[in-house]
């Protein structure tokens, strides 16, 4: 990993409020690794780092994600962090978000953001304002949903003429998360986006990360690191 010192810098990681795998009983929220590997790779690099979520409060994690065999070094970091934990379970509502108070946000997955990310005004007039200001906007995973409602200075769709990346329909099939609401790959496609990804024999674990001016962009949840 690269040294960075970007200290007096500050970066914002947005997380899904939706716990459910609606039309299912199964609890889902954001991905683990993909809001905490990010996380410490600010905090390493010197960051201030915050959380958010389309409602504020507390984050419902993806159980499975914090689970071996897909839990992450940086998970277990977080859970034994107090600090990162209490962010967690206050985070900020998007809605009260100044983008100028921030460098990066950056928007993690987890097949909740399916659910209240794309369909957020308030996340999309967050992303619109902070792209405006020249901030850096991150994805990774469904985290790309948070780009897709959004406008760019010209008023038309963020994402459109931008090479941008999200998880992919295949990698969705894969899952069996189909019945989600929304999909990155089709939804970036819908507004216009170039979508680039990678795929291989065991498409699941397929990870890329596409740069497109202040736009990065992660495929997966293996994608956080690169990103970040």
């Amino acid at each position: 990993i690269p040294a960075f010192d970007l200290k007096g810098r500050r970066a914002l990681v947005v997380c899904t409020s939706h716990g459910k795998l609606v039309p299912t009983d199964k609890a889902t929220g954001a991905f683990g690794s993909e809001f905490t590997v990010p996380y410490y790779a600010f905090t390493d690099a010197g960051l201030d780092v915050d959380m958010a979520s389309i409602k504020g409060g507390e984050i419902p994690v993806q159980p499975l994600s914090w689970s071996w065999p897909l839990v992450a070094t940086d998970d277990k970091r977080f859970m034994a962090d107090k600090a990162a934990l209490e962010k967690l379970k206050n985070s900020r509502k998007v809605s009260d978000i100044d983008p100028n108070d921030y460098d990066v946000i950056f928007m993690a997955g987890g097949w909740g953001a399916a659910y209240d990310f794309a369909q957020s005004e308030e996340l999309a007039a967050l992303v619109t304002k902070a792209n405006a200001a020249g901030k850096i906007l991150g994805s990774v995973c469904h985290g790309a949903l948070g780009l897709v409602s959004a406008k760019g200075i010209d008023g038309e769709l963020l994402v459109k003429g931008r090479r941008v990346t999200g998880v992919t329909n295949n990698q969705i099939n894969t899952f069996g998360i189909a019945i989600t609401p929304k999909h990155p790959e089709e939804e970036l496609k819908k507004a216009g986006g170039i979508f680039e990804c990678q795929h291989a024999w065991l498409d699941p674990f397929t990870t890329h990360t596409t740069i497109d001016g202040n736009l990065i962009t992660g495929q997966q949840n293996f994608s956080g690191q690169a990103t970040a």
